[in-house]
């Protein structure tokens, strides 16, 4: 009998131990479920935006080590070929938010803000030290200037006259195909206040129609000839799809600069301006022209930015 009753108080002893371990298991559950909302699981997990919690690798490390000093190497033999003074610097990534681009101060016409027409402006709004390349009408279709822009990886935009590009679209494919943004220059480079609103009409929606044939799309920028514009231009350009009219804060040359401003120095955000021009117009080839260009602003510590990516 005092057997039996030793095995019950046992058995009592582990069925209290049971419960209490239960009631443990319980109160954590508990706990947990506190911390999620209705309807939420109670899997725990990293905060957002973390990756896993293990350290990467010490291969990844090195492997990405390694392809960073690769890409530099390649960009430090590219300099060299083309005869830059220096690797030219790496631009930010784009923008996450896009800035707001208004008419530049004293460059509005009658009517900017209310028709909302395409604002004109020589520089986009920015801290960071950038400039923003374009190259103006496509006389020149020169494939060391395809090759030297595509190993440097130097980005820019296009503004071409129809007139002048007819002959060879063909190399403005290929410059499309290496990530250049082909922009409206009108048909054929007229002074475009001499013109009547039908005229300019004409210029600039004639363009968009061949762009849109030539290279499968209608710009939303647009540059004026000489920047010379009133407001018949800019209400063409809108009726025509047209939603930019950038011109230039710096123009260069093989041979020299030319600045807008009277201090003569880059800003930040600066659009600069060149054109497509080999030796019979100018003493130089455009990579003559890109490498006077390329080691200024390299100097100056900017980097070149692709326009499209702030508009």
């Amino acid at each position: 009998m005092r057997a039996v009753v030793q095995n019950d108080k046992r058995g009592a002893l582990g069925g209290w131990a049971a419960v209490r371990g239960g009631l443990a298991v319980l109160a954590v559950a508990a706990v947990v479920s506190a911390c999620a909302g209705p309807g939420e699981d109670t899997e725990v997990r990293p905060a957002q935006g973390g990756g896993p919690l293990k350290a990467p690798p010490a291969a990844a490390l090195d492997n990405y080590a390694a392809r960073r000093h690769a890409d530099h190497d390649m960009m430090a033999a590219a300099a060299r070929r083309w005869g830059l003074a220096q690797v030219p610097l790496t631009p930010p990534p784009p923008p996450e938010h896009k800035p707001e681009i208004t008419a530049r101060n004293g460059f509005e016409v009658t009517g900017q803000e209310e028709e909302d027409l395409p604002p004109v402006f020589t520089s986009i709004p920015t801290r960071q030290k950038i400039v923003f390349l374009t190259i103006d009408d496509g006389a020149e279709k020169d494939p060391a200037f395809l090759r030297m822009m595509s190993d440097l990886k130097i980005p820019y935009s296009a503004f071409l006259s129809n007139y002048l590009v007819k002959d060879d679209y063909g190399y403005f494919r290929r410059m499309q195909s290496l990530g250049v943004t082909l922009d409206n220059h009108t048909l054929t480079h007229p002074y475009l206040p001499r013109l009547s609103y039908e005229e300019q009409k004409h210029e600039i929606c004639g363009m968009q129609a061949i762009m849109k044939k030539q290279f499968g799309k209608a710009p939303a920028a647009f540059r004026p000839p000489y920047g010379n514009y009133n407001g018949d231009t800019l209400r063409a350009a809108k009726s025509c799809g047209i939603k930019y009219a950038p011109i230039w804060a710096e123009e260069v040359f093989v041979d020299h600069w030319e600045y807008r401003e009277g201090e003569q120095n880059l800003h930040p955000g600066d659009i600069v301006l060149t054109h497509f021009r080999g030796r019979e117009d100018w003493h130089g080839t455009m990579a003559d022209d890109m490498r006077r260009f390329l080691n200024e602003v390299t100097r100056e510590g900017y980097a070149v930015a692709r326009l499209e990516d702030y508009l």
